[in-house]
């Protein structure tokens, strides 16, 4: 008799450690999954903001620059597309066309000397520029979140909890494919003379 309640006691005392290992689990990933939440909420927010400056950079320069039409096109497009996604991956997604269609537009620009003295061209360039840095580093900061969690998910016996937890693997990442989804260089030199070489000259004979 003293024999099973010793085996019942040792079961009992082995199953609350594993349910509280469980619930520990358990809890960190939710913790892990919420700062996923969180870090995708900022990059969110400074999408919408680049979304925002576009209409007014664009319409300052379709005064100048009336027969580029088709970049205004994929501009618009692009910007429709990514105030229309839902989900991340869709954000995403579409992130990645609007990159594409903004830095050919600053290609543009280049062929057009009038924008490049154009007070309000330079200051809604000058807030693009701060808005590109802003989504640089929120975008880093989710995917590094976002690794963080699947790594901790995937470990065993994490994965296991994960399992039954219904935690599953986030594969919303922003990502670059040779240049392809770069931010788009905004130039500030405009008018600024070059700066000095720095190639010594040749000897004299």
């Amino acid at each position: 008799m003293k024999a099973v309640l010793v085996v019942l006691i040792v079961l009992v005392i082995i199953a609350l450690m594993l349910g509280g290992s469980f619930v520990g689990r358990r809890n960190q990933m939710a913790i892990k999954r919420e700062a996923v939440n969180a870090a995708w909420a900022q990059v969110d927010v400074v999408l919408q903001r680049r979304a925002d400056l576009i209409p007014n950079l664009v319409e300052t320069v379709k005064g100048i620059a009336v027969q580029e039409q088709i970049v205004f096109g994929d501009i618009a497009k692009a910007r429709s597309a990514l105030l229309g996604a839902h989900s991340p991956a869709e954000k995403i997604a579409a992130n990645g066309q609007l990159d594409s269609a903004l830095g050919r537009l600053l290609v543009v620009v280049e062929n057009y000397p009038q924008l490049k003295s154009n007070e309000n061209f330079l200051r809604l360039q000058d807030e693009l520029a701060g808005t590109e840095n802003r989504i640089a580093v929120e975008r880093r900061r989710y995917n590094e979140v976002v690794q963080d969690y699947n790594t901790y998910i995937s470990l065993f016996p994490n994965s296991l909890v994960a399992s039954f937890g219904g935690f599953t693997r986030n594969d919303a990442y922003f990502k670059t494919d040779e240049g392809a989804r770069q931010a788009p260089k905004v130039n500030f030199d405009y008018g600024k003379p070059a700066a000095p070489s720095t190639v010594p000259a040749p000897a004299k004979p």
